[in-house]
């Protein structure tokens, strides 16, 4: 009997908090993933490229982003993403403090495949990630 690949996440924030907040909730959630962080959208952009230090790196099946990074923002990982043919496809869903229409709206204009506010109460925000991975990891089907 074969066993199921693991889905790959990789969650791009450079807040140590909602780092640690995030990997919690996808450990009381239902998916059993394997979660890769980075703090900036540069070493985001190297490893979805597989450059540098993320030549070994695997295809994730779902980013994570957050907008305010340093380095690169998120709007710039979306961009860059979005537009190369070989990544477009990866599911990306910003998340986000933000709540302005604007940064929605932007988000979804350069391909954003879903838009979430990060959530004030640590409850809220256990839900939104559990969200995320039941839905883009359990109903949501895959194009590759």
């Amino acid at each position: 009997m074969t066993a199921e690949k693991k889905p790959e996440i990789l969650l791009v924030d450079d807040n140590p908090a909602d780092l640690y907040l995030f990997r919690e909730a996808l450990g009381a959630g239902e998916v059993e993933s394997l979660l890769t962080t980075v703090p900036d959208g540069e070493e985001a952009i190297a490893f979805l490229y597989r450059s540098g230090k993320f030549q070994s790196a695997t295809r994730p099946d779902l980013v994570v982003l957050d907008l305010n990074l340093p380095r690169k923002d998120g709007r710039g990982v979306l961009a860059n993403a979005k537009s190369d043919p070989n990544l477009r496809l990866i599911p990306i869903v910003v998340f986000s403090t933000s709540c302005s229409r604007t940064d929605i709206v932007d988000c979804y204009a350069l391909g954003a495949n879903c838009y979430v506010s990060k959530p004030g109460s640590l409850g809220d925000f256990r839900k939104a990630v559990q969200s995320i991975e039941h839905f883009w990891l359990r109903v949501a089907r895959p194009s590759a």
